[in-house]
């Protein structure tokens, strides 16, 4: 089982990282990934500028660690990678990349969607919104947390 997560300052590159998950694989018949990428808008369509994730150095490389291992025990996954950008973070850069490799392409398809919601509620983040109008910080919605329960 190869389970990577990182915490990434700066820029990646989601092609690379795809390239790189795919290469270590052995056999796997399934590659499911996903790409988050900053919006230039609000969820009320006002202008954002930038976003800033703020977070704790070890704490949020363990909760990254934690959500990884635990897709690994609910589904048949073989492989999994997570990046997760912090700090300052431009409208269109990506901020996630999740992958996760299976046998069949069910358990890919589970492992990845499970992972989004665990990040989007769970991750040790703590998430502003930079714009025009100045800063706000935001939480994940009650939809955040309900695509996160089905889980349960």
């Amino acid at each position: 089982m190869a389970i990577h997560s990182r915490l990434a300052d700066t820029p990646f590159e989601p092609e690379s990282e795809l390239a790189g998950f795919i290469a270590e694989l052995d056999g796997e018949g399934a590659v499911v990934s996903f790409v988050g990428l900053a919006r230039p808008a609000t969820k009320t369509g006002e202008a954002v500028h930038g976003l800033f994730l703020d977070h704790h150095p070890r704490l949020t490389v363990l909760s990254l660690e934690a959500i990884a291992a635990e897709s690994e025990r609910r589904f048949q996954v073989s492989a999994v990678r997570i990046v997760h950008r912090c700090g300052a973070i431009r409208p269109g850069e990506p901020i996630v990349f999740v992958a996760a490799a299976s046998r069949h392409r069910r358990a890919a398809f589970e492992a990845a969607d499970y992972l989004m919601d665990r990040l989007k509620t769970e991750a040790m983040f703590w998430k502003r919104e930079d714009g025009p109008d100045g800063s706000r910080w935001i939480e994940p919605t009650d939809r955040d947390y309900a695509d996160r329960d089905r889980w349960r």
